[in-house]
């Protein structure tokens, strides 16, 4: 079976999706991969076919920037009609299944008018439950029974009213019949979706319908021939386990300070650091803390005495399973979400919103990450949990269910 992943979005929104490519080669499939062109290296190191969505995940989330609601509409409109005709012109050829990302979900349409199956495979939950928030809400904390549900559906709604209009067109471009909102809920209701987190860390909702699961993390695959820079080794080797410190594939406008409260919140917890640069170029001329590139957080959170990021999925998942405590300083998104579900688990102190960092409140959530065993127990607990589960084996068997 010849299936395509398309992976939108930025690095933590592709890398788990590589993955998938061993698994799935191992079950005799071929693999190809559809991402933005600044993936292809990743995609291709993995052993996919790499397949070009044409844009920048800098710029795909502009319709959030949108001054008002009509702009907002215009943007998601032309954003759908765009990724629709990006994904007919690399699954037309050749391809018997899509296996989409939340972000690529109207590809469900390409896989209709193609005759194809399509399963959704997300990072964050999307749905309504009685059990949590929704996880775009901006926040970490439970509104109760009801109100998680009533939220849920008034972001699914709102989202759904923003994209119906797009749906609509990239379905009469595509050949497909008209639909109403009702004709493309059911559709939707009847999609198979599996969420690619551990359910120890956010179990399956009992409220949810049928095929609806959660599968388990998928692990980004790592080069077998990857070795860490000399500068890195040579600092590990030179010191006690120092601190980890990344805000993701973010252009950060406030770099410069950033940099200076992460220097001093060190120096007042009296701990070393590395600093990931990430998309905004971040750099430290202190001996405390060295600037690292992209590197493989399988090899280098489990040397850290902590990490402290935003709480994107991806860098939220490799953190429990490194088995040490995290320090969420999230920023926007699901973002919160997760910095709120990894405090509530025990691993990890309160979250410290990047809106209100200081080198104050940062030094004092190191320390505490540091030196509280409690974080380190319930940290490492759960990584044991997440060890044992198979994320990319439940979403190859799905997968060929699906495709019968």
């Amino acid at each position: 079976m010849r299936v395509l992943i398309v992976a939108l979005g930025t690095m933590g929104d592709v890398a788990p999706y590589t993955g998938l490519a061993a698994p799935l080669r191992a079950a005799g499939h071929e693999v190809a991969i559809a991402a933005f062109p600044r993936f292809a290296e990743l995609v291709r190191a993995c052993g996919a076919e790499f397949r070009e969505i044409a844009g920048d995940p800098a710029a795909a989330g502009g319709w959030t920037q949108a001054e008002n609601s009509s702009r907002a509409l215009r943007s998601v409109t032309a954003q759908t009609l765009e990724l629709g005709e990006s994904v007919l012109a690399v699954a037309k050829d050749g391809i018997d299944v899509l296996l989409l990302s939340m972000p690529a979900q109207a590809g469900m349409y390409v896989a209709e008018s193609l005759g194809i199956p399509s399963m959704g495979l997300f990072l964050q939950p999307l749905f309504p439950t009685a059990a949590h928030p929704p996880s775009f809400l901006g926040t970490g904390g439970s509104l109760g029974s009801w109100g998680n549900r009533a939220a849920g559906h008034l972001v699914l709604g709102l989202m759904g009213r923003l994209a119906v209009r797009g749906i609509r067109e990239l379905r009469a471009r595509l050949g497909l019949p008209p639909a109403t909102r009702r004709e493309l809920g059911a559709q939707m209701d009847a999609w198979t979706v599996l969420h690619a987190y551990s359910p120890s860390v956010l179990p399956r909702p009992v409220d949810w319908r049928a095929g609806l699961e959660v599968s388990g993390y998928l692990w980004p695959a790592v080069p077998p021939d990857w070795r860490p820079p000399a500068d890195l080794a040579g600092f590990l080797d030179a010191g006690p386990p120092p601190v980890y410190v990344g805000f993701g594939s973010r252009n950060i406008a406030d770099g410069a300070r950033i940099v200076e409260v992460v220097e001093e919140a060190l120096r007042l917890a009296g701990a070393r650091g590395v600093l990931h640069a990430g998309w905004a170029g971040l750099a430290s001329r202190s001996d405390r803390l060295l600037t690292i590139g992209q590197t493989p957080h399988e090899w280098l959170f489990p040397r850290m005495a902590a990490v402290v990021h935003h709480c994107g999925a991806g860098t939220t998942a490799a953190g429990l399973r490194a088995g040490v405590p995290t320090v969420g300083v999230p920023i926007l998104g699901d973002q919160p979400f997760w910095a709120g579900r990894v405090a509530a688990l025990g691993a990890g102190p309160r979250p410290v919103p990047y809106g209100k960092l200081s080198a104050a409140r940062l030094a004092e959530a190191i320390s505490g990450a540091v030196s509280d065993p409690s974080y380190r127990t319930a940290a490492t607990a759960l990584s044991r949990r997440v060890a044992v589960e198979n994320g990319a084996g439940a979403v190859v068997a799905a997968l060929d269910r699906v495709a019968r």
